[in-house]
């Protein structure tokens, strides 16, 4: 059997997620991506030989350890790309294929990821896109094609796995699409997300979603104790 090592990169705690501070204070977008990257692992765990999260704040390792996973520092300054090369050099020897997420895809436990791994078996490349038109997942044998994470990132893959000849499958997923900048968001997740950590984390905060006929499905907003 292949092995397959799961990726993650992560963003220093203290400095994420910021276009939810109109909804969130600074200590409870903290808690949301401690329970984001908690839901991520474990719906990853069984299903992987290895999950890895590579991150350069201290924090952030510290409690990916504490749930288990293996931790890989950041070298240097770099950006997304860069930060995902190096943990692609620290693996290549080790696993056959990577699996690549961000740490805010919470409902990627709904997303059936065994069904999405199992997909490698038949194609090169198998990629699930965002809903703003970056990449979710990405699945692949290790420097068989250059990452292109960034600014609609699904169509610069997608251009990439053709270059280099491989065969490609696109995981359309509503629950693998949703990741969490907004508020809206966050109320897709109370909506779509019984039994994640991250459903149970905001439903301590008194949210209230409604749905909304205007620019945004959903109208999110804080109640006042």
């Amino acid at each position: 059997m292949e092995k397959v090592y799961a990726i993650i990169p992560v963003s220093r705690f203290s400095h994420a997620k910021t276009r939810l501070s109109p909804t969130l204070s600074s200590s409870e977008r903290e808690g949301i991506l401690k329970a984001m990257l908690t839901d991520v692992s474990t719906a990853l765990k069984d299903l992987v030989s290895k999950v890895v999260v590579i991150s350069s704040d201290a924090d952030v390792l510290d409690f990916a350890y504490d749930l288990g996973i293996t931790i890989l520092e950041e070298e240097g300054e770099t950006d997304l790309n860069g930060a995902l090369n190096q943990a692609l050099d620290w693996c290549k020897e080790e696993c056959q294929k990577v699996l690549i997420t961000p740490s805010d895809i919470p409902l990627i436990g709904k997303a059936e990821p065994e069904n999405f791994i199992n997909h490698s078996d038949h194609y090169d490349m198998v990629i699930a896109p965002a809903k703003g038109g970056g990449t979710n997942a990405l699945l692949f044998k290790p420097y068989s094609m250059e990452l292109k994470f960034g600014d609609f990132s699904f169509f610069e893959h997608i251009q990439e796995s053709v270059k280099k000849g491989l065969n490609h499958m696109v995981y359309d997923s509503f629950y693998l699409s949703l990741d969490v900048n907004t508020a809206e968001d966050l109320g897709e997740i109370i909506l779509h997300g019984k039994g994640s950590h991250t459903e149970a984390f905001l439903n301590r905060i008194p949210l209230t979603v409604n749905a909304h006929r205007g620019s945004s499905r959903l109208k999110v907003r804080r109640d006042i104790l």
